[in-house]
């Protein structure tokens, strides 16, 4: 195949895409927060095209869409993460940021100190996003514009999945740099082909975690699980397997479908595919079984 390469796109027309399933839908959604790449027109990043698309889970959508195919729901953000992250907290603000004080109280967690918040502070180690402050009013826009509308479609889709059985699975799906760097915790480290997480159980029932981790480790992948990730806020706002919610957090390593130095696919993107096809087939015997 010919290789797609990641390039920025107009500023999107609606914030988020959803792939329906082709017939019945089981309750099982895939989503896809971070492989948007439309910039908003009030962006104001001095970020350069190829700097932003390095914080980007590139085409990690399409790697995934195959299972709308067998009664799965994907639901994809069309903005860039480096804009405004739906898999933060609302009120996980860097104050260094703002040009005025936040109306609310905030609760920046450790990624937001690290420059990787809800608005992100650097796009790369050293290398600053703006170099200007944000009006309040300005990130308010990103929240009611484009932040809370993904929530909101997710939390739907989770809801409306679950009807019929009374219990929904959830995958978030993402990718990550083959090796971390100064602004993650695993900093130098080589990473695996895949980490699953559930915010160290919290998130799904450790059952589930576990056939997640050993059916991928079966297709040949290497797998770790809660490390270096733990899973972010989608799953810990989502996940309550008491009530019928499994969300686990899949990391995809980018080695395996793209050359990141060009943020484009290379010859694997195909096979990793159908890899991931094989095991989102699994994945719907398993939640079939399970109802």
């Amino acid at each position: 195949m010919s290789s797609k390469i990641l390039r920025a796109q107009p500023a999107p027309a609606e914030p988020f895409v959803i792939h329906a399933p082709l017939g019945d839908a089981l309750p099982l959604v895939f989503d896809s927060p971070h492989s948007g790449f439309a910039l908003p027109d009030d962006f104001g990043t001095v970020a350069t095209e190829a700097e932003l698309a390095s914080s980007c889970d590139a085409f990690v959508d399409e790697l995934w869409l195959p299972a709308v195919g067998r009664g799965a729901t994907l639901l994809a953000a069309c903005f860039p993460r480096a804009y405004i992250d739906p898999n933060r907290a609302a009120d996980d603000i860097d104050a260094q940021l703002l040009a005025q004080p936040w109306p609310e109280p905030l609760q920046p967690r450790a990624y937001t100190l690290r420059g990787m918040g809800l608005i992100r502070r650097d796009i790369l180690p050293g290398r600053p996003m703006y170099q200007r402050l944000l009006d309040v009013t300005e990130v308010q826009s990103r929240l009611d514009r484009y932040y809370r509308p993904y929530r909101q479609a997710l939390a739907r889709l989770l809801h409306e999945r679950q009807q019929a059985g009374g219990r929904v699975w959830h995958i978030d799906c993402h990718s990550m740099k083959a090796q971390g760097n100064a602004m993650n915790v695993d900093r130098g480290a080589q990473r695996p082909d895949i980490v699953v997480s559930d915010g160290l159980g919290r998130t799904a029932d450790p059952a589930f975690t576990a056939w997640v981790a050993d059916a991928l480790r079966e297709r040949g992948f290497s797998v770790q699980v809660n490390d270096p990730y733990q899973g972010g806020d989608l799953v810990l706002a989502h996940g309550a397997p008491a009530q019928g919610v499994n969300s686990v957090q899949i990391e995809l390593n980018r080695a395996l479908y793209l050359d990141e130095s060009r943020h484009a696919t290379h010859a694997g993107f195909e096979a990793l595919q159908r890899r991931l096809d094989d095991f989102s087939r699994a994945l719907i015997d398993h939640v079939t079984r399970s109802l």
